[in-house]
């Protein structure tokens, strides 16, 4: 038990609730970590700031300066869904803020919760995708009319650092195996650096294995057979779209979590989307974000709050109660909260 005279750390973070349904699990989930921090281990002190369409109508920004100022002072931020226009509108504020603020690392664990049955069970992967260039960075422009351009920028830097980020995260928690992925069949010079890059950094790792997949043969190989893989590295676009696959194996985009992670900030946010067709209706699943919010106290060095959070969840999961209707139950997002809250 702590001292008499032990005062709780207080942690300055930066929430981004989003739009559509995101208000909904941001609530739900700053609710069930004030609750797991008191009284005696660490408290939070939440600046509130948004972005995207409801930000611009209120500021005229679709980032408003403030939130890239709190950013800057509080160096964490959590973060819910913010919807981003198809063919047209704004850049994607995802995007946008691991640009500006060079989170090159996309983190993303794959692993079951107890008491939900998939089709893939015991799945236990993790991907760690670069996060600020390739064709994803979004670096296109009207070449002539009716042609559209996209360039595909690929670094020595930025394939090194997330090779190397990998790596590190294998020998630390004692991963075996990383399976770099590709399409340099095709595209020699880009995705050849990446893989030259990956390939030096593995020397110095003898202890993980290294090996090389092409990414649509990885497709496959996943839905054949996903337990072969243990870390996955790759580049901004394939991670993307193989992230969103390997979500499929434990029960879908609202249950995976995500952090977006650099040298000087960090900001974690489920991966789903905003699901506006279900906003308001009491509906939506705050598990991801929730698991998002677990590796931010991870992040700030509170392992006992995440643990117990942690555990609070896999209770309600195992137990089955109160889960929400994507994962197959009939409660809503505050039955579902509340569980939690009773589970901790």
């Amino acid at each position: 038990m702590p001292s008499p005279d032990h005062t709780a750390r207080t942690h300055r973070i930066t929430l981004i609730p989003g739009d559509g349904i995101g208000p909904e699990v941001t609530d739900a989930v700053v609710a069930i970590l004030e609750a797991a921090g008191r009284p005696e281990a660490c408290t939070f002190d939440w600046h509130l700031h948004n972005a995207g369409a409801d930000a611009f109508a209120k500021t005229g920004e679709y980032i408003p300066k403030a939130l890239y100022d709190s950013l800057e002072q509080t160096s964490v931020g959590l973060k819910g869904p913010v919807t981003t226009p198809i063919g047209g509108g704004f850049a994607s504020i995802n995007v946008t803020l691991r640009k500006k603020f060079d989170l090159f690392s996309n983190f993303r664990p794959i692993k079951n919760l107890p008491g939900l049955e998939t089709r893939y069970p015991n799945i236990d992967l993790i991907i760690v995708r670069e996060n600020t260039e390739d064709l994803y960075a979004g670096i296109e422009y009207m070449a002539a009319p009716g042609v559209a351009q996209s360039i595909k920028v690929i670094t020595e830097k930025g394939s090194t650092r997330i090779a190397k980020f990998a790596f590190d995260y294998a020998r630390k928690h004692s991963r075996k195996r990383i399976h770099a992925i590709h399409k340099a069949n095709i595209m020699k010079l880009t995705d050849g650096l990446f893989l030259d890059c990956a390939r030096k950094v593995a020397q110095s790792f003898p202890e993980v294995e290294y090996k090389e997949h092409i990414v649509d043969n990885t497709c496959m190989q996943l839905v054949l057979n996903p337990y072969q893989y243990d870390v996955i590295l790759t580049e901004n676009l394939y991670g993307d779209i193989l992230s969103d696959l390997c979500s499929a194996f434990v029960g879908g985009l609202g249950l995976v979590p995500g952090a977006n992670l650099g040298t000087a900030c960090a900001v974690f946010e489920a991966v789903h989307g905003s699901a506006p067709d279900i906003a308001g209706k009491d509906l939506a699943n705050p598990t991801a974000l929730l698991q998002s919010a677990i590796l931010m106290l991870h992040h700030i060095d509170e392992p006992a709050t995440a643990a117990r959070v942690q555990g609070a969840l896999e209770r309600v999961y195992t137990e089955g109660k109160t889960l929400t209707r994507d994962v197959g139950g009939k409660s809503g997002t505050r039955a579902f909260t509340e569980a939690v809250l009773a589970a901790l």
